[in-house]
């Protein structure tokens, strides 16, 4: 972390790059309260992000980030106003990479005049279309809020005009590029000791001439040498389909054909072009309107040869239009049982070996829209989770037109349909005691286990020190809104010496199910809840900070239900702030160099990248600010880490040791509370936190070493430089 020294009044210039995240801002002296101007100046403005982030005594809160926002000469600023003396300030660059270049930063500060005089320009500037600004507030932990104002620029088409900009920059920096990299991708496909044969499957109908083409161009175009294109028309009426298949197999010998005498729908099609033409040990999946890139065989080859014993294979995948547009790529995790069950997200590209669907039985009829999630699952039943390989490489563009899924999810409610019957057969084979339906405010899918009979015992355990003001409302809502029966709240009390915080405790401990447990010492986040979970009764334990409020009456019974699977490790609630955006959504390593909360800061209502604020998933780690988990893999996961990791990071340390135990860690949508972030952090001066601070994130950091900058629950084409989800 590079510290700037910066003074009242003065600009600083600097050379070279910042190669942290994160840039912290020293002041000689407090930020007084009053309208302050900050203004960073950088050699590059492309796709930078930055924010500042102010510590007003008790460590740096996101409820404090504000953007900076881009001028019209290059740079970026903020206005605001703090109501109070601040100790510290964090800049967060944004950049697209880890590291950028920049000149200077300025400060300034304004009496009201010169604030007034500052949004007049301005909205002087608004008139002219192009520059916009906008003025907010956010609410401080304390109740003060921070006022503050900065530009923008207007985009036609707003945020999805950005999203389309930052993935045509993607496209220019990271994807596979034909004129730099065939040649070197030829030569590794060469030196492969085993060349499978891919049997490409596209079952047809009554395709458009000019996207039947381009599909099956798409396939002749490989560099890898080794298919052969099976093609089941399955009834076609339209007079030009016979003609240009047979067309085209005639200029290819390894492209083969058979008409089906009558329309028998894609899965009675496809098992006719893998049973009567595919001879390949491999058999790849292609609809008969989209396109495979140029190196998708070879890079499934590759795959191949670097998991010898894997059974299905699939990619990443974007969009194209009739143009030839591309768009909403969609740069997919590691395999995730509990994703898959909530959503078909291997689609496209995906590769399945010959003997494995010959095993599963092919495709069946009766699940049409939905037939490959259907395969997929029985593949899955057969297998095991290792043998399911992800290719982070966009390999396929799937195509937008009118009637495709692609274009709308509306265009085929029948494979919603589909694959919820496909997915409730999966549960039945499996005998599993889940329950499924469509997930609220998305067209995937809510699988969850259902209700435990008898309910297992659960203590929620919440450490706090005075602060009656939001462990009031905290516990009560516990009380009043909470479905589930059989809990017990255990007050961890460290050391309160308020008045009205010691009486509500003794008021509160007269309930059946409340009790308070006295811990003296200095606040140690880690051992509050060992000292706790000590003696506890629960089989299931619940972190829980002292500042969450539940929303959803059912969100403990969601929580216990996972927790109690045998495979299940530690389970993570949905959590907003009080303005209704994401706080926490599960945590994604490696983000600012430790982790991060992924799609932090989105709307309470948004469906979030491509549904994962809507569906349980697998994920690396979540947030110990409401975690639950059985007791027995607390303890055999050692509990948290009292020696090294006493505020920070702790969290992150549990959930990596309980997956290196074997069990996964999920998070789930449907156990909603708010999040009001940490109000009780001890007595440390700030000279004190900030040692502290570093000393945790340098031993999570050498504990955990490269295992912090691969989460197999996030894509590496996806940024680690801040939380939304944005292109790497």
């Amino acid at each position: 972390m590079r510290r700037v020294d910066l003074r009242p009044h003065a600009t600083f210039r600097f050379a070279g790059e910042l190669e942290s995240a994160v840039c912290e801002i020293a002041f000689p002296h407090a930020l007084k309260p009053g309208w302050h101007l900050f203004r960073l100046q950088a050699a590059s403005t492309d796709n930078l992000r930055p924010r500042l982030v102010f510590d007003w005594g008790d460590g740096f809160s996101e409820a404090s980030a504000l953007p900076l926002g881009p001028t019209q000469d290059g740079a970026h600023e903020v206005l605001v106003r703090t109501a109070k003396s601040t100790v510290g300030l964090r800049l967060t660059p944004g950049a697209p990479e880890h590291s950028f270049e920049f000149d200077r930063i300025e400060h300034a500060t304004f009496g009201a005049a010169g604030a007034l005089a500052y949004a007049g320009r301005l909205a002087a500037r608004a008139l002219l279309g192009r520059w916009l600004f906008t003025a907010k507030a956010r609410a401080q932990a304390d109740g003060t809020r921070l006022l503050y104002v900065h530009p923008f620029k207007r985009l036609r088409g707003g945020a999805q005009t950005q999203r389309k900009q930052d993935f045509a920059r993607w496209i220019e920096q990271h994807d596979y590029n034909p004129a730099r990299d065939a040649d070197d991708l030829k030569c590794t496909v060469d030196r492969l000791e085993s060349a499978p044969l891919f049997s490409v499957l596209m079952p047809v109908f009554n395709t458009p001439a000019e996207l039947l083409d381009e599909a099956i161009q798409s396939v002749v175009d490989q560099i890898y040498p080794h298919w052969e294109l099976c093609i089941a028309d399955d009834g076609s009426t339209v007079p030009h389909m016979r003609r240009t298949l047979e067309r085209w197999a005639q200029k290819h010998e390894r492209i083969k054909l058979v008409f089906r005498p009558q329309n028998g729908h894609i899965a009675a099609a496809t098992n006719t072009a893998f049973q009567h033409l595919a001879t390949g040990t491999w058999v790849v999946l292609l609809d008969h309107d989209d396109k495979l890139r140029e190196h998708a065989l070879a890079e499934l080859a590759l795959a191949i040869g670097r998991s010898p014993n894997a059974q299905l294979i699939y990619s990443d995948e974007d969009k194209i239009d009739e143009a030839g547009n591309r768009s909403e790529p969609y740069f997919k995790p590691e395999f995730s049982l509990e994703l898959f069950r909530c959503q078909n997200y291997l689609n496209h590209l995906t590769a399945i070996r010959s003997s494995m669907v010959r095993q599963v039985g092919g495709w069946q009829e009766g699940f049409e829209g939905a037939q490959d999630y259907d395969l997929y699952l029985r593949v899955v039943e057969q297998t095991y989770p290792a043998n399911i390989v992800h290719i982070p490489k966009i390999l396929y563009h799937w195509r937008m037109t009118k009637g495709s899924a692609a274009l709308s999810s509306g265009e085929k409610t029948y494979a919603a349909k589909a694959a919820l019957k496909a997915l409730n057969a999966h549960i039945e084979r499996a005998g599993l005691a889940y329950e499924t339906s469509m997930a609220d405010g998305s067209i995937f899918y809510h699988t969850r286990p259902k209700a435990p009979e008898p309910e297992p015992d659960v203590s929620i355990i919440i450490p706090t020190r005075d602060a009656v003001e939001v462990l009031r409302p905290c516990v009560t809502s516990i009380l009043e809104k909470t479905l589930y029966g059989n809990y017990e709240i255990v007050i961890v009390d460290n050391g309160s010496s308020d008045p009205q915080t010691l009486a509500y405790l003794d008021e509160i401990a007269q309930r059946e199910n409340v009790s308070v447990l006295p811990y003296e010492g200095a606040f140690n986040f880690s051992a509050l809840n060992n000292f706790a979970v000590d003696r506890v009764q629960g089989s299931v334990v619940v972190l829980a900070n002292n500042d969450v409020e539940v929303i959803s009456p059912g969100w403990l019974s969601q929580m216990v239900a996972w927790a109690i699977q045998p495979e299940i490790g530690c389970v993570g609630a949905k959590l907003y702030y009080p303005d209704d955006t994401v706080q926490h959504a599960g945590i994604v390593l490696g983000i600012g160099g430790v982790a991060g909360h992924g799609q932090k800061r989105a709307a309470r209502a948004a469906s979030g990248y491509f549904g994962h604020l809507r569906v349980v998933r697998t994920v690396s780690a979540v947030t110990a600010a409401c975690l639950a988990v059985r007791k027995s893999v607390y303890e055999e996961a050692g509990g948290l880490d009292e020696e090294n990791l006493a505020v920070a990071f702790n969290d992150v340390d549990f959930c990596l040791k309980v997956a290196r135990l074997g069990y996964r860690n999920i998070w789930t949508p449907h156990a909603e509370l708010y999040h009001k972030e940490s109000h009780t952090r001890g007595a440390d001066d700030t000279s004190e936190n900030a040692a502290r601070f570093a000393a945790e994130r340098a031993h999570i950091k050498a504990k955990w070493g490269e295992a912090l900058s691969r989460d197999p629950h996030y894509s590496p084409n996806l940024t680690l430089q801040r939380e939304d989800y944005a292109y790497r």
